[in-house]
């Protein structure tokens, strides 16, 4: 019996976003300047991007760029698919998805691979953001700090 091939498709809202991926990709590798001057253009996209949000994305992911930026200012600022991203060096530590973006019920905070929160067999890589109180921002910083070391 012969077997049918498969094929996966991705959603409109992911190839949205990497075409959104590419272009960054294309912007940040023609731009000239010192580093200083890159990372200033990454930081303003950033927050270019933020700022197209909608309201409630907007007010949580400019806390959390405030957090992230206030707790561990070594990590740069960078859009990473679309979405606020802090870097490490070339590594994407973690990254605020809104919730808009894949038209989920709430904004993201989540983690990639080189963020170091490690912890045994089993550890949580996303955090689901409805709101901010003081703890749940403490628990932001604690993160990020943790993810960066």
């Amino acid at each position: 019996m012969a077997r049918k091939a498969t094929t996966q498709t991705f959603t409109d809202d992911e190839r949205a976003a990497m075409k959104e991926h590419a272009a960054e990709v294309r912007a940040s590798s023609s731009r000239r300047g010192s580093k200083a001057d890159k990372a200033a253009e990454d930081a303003k996209a950033l927050l270019e991007k933020i700022a197209e949000m909608s309201e409630g994305d907007r007010t949580i992911a400019e806390r959390v760029h405030a957090i992230i930026t206030e707790t561990v200012p070594d990590l740069a600022p960078k859009l990473w698919y679309g979405m606020p991203a802090y870097y490490k060096g070339t590594k994407s530590i973690c990254f605020f998805q809104p919730a808009t973006k894949f038209k989920t019920r709430y904004s993201t905070l989540g983690f990639n691979d080189d963020a170091a929160l490690d912890d045994g067999d089993l550890w949580p890589v996303a955090y689901a953001l409805q709101s901010l109180t003081p703890q749940v921002e403490a628990r932001i910083a604690e993160l990020v700090k943790r993810a960066a070391s």
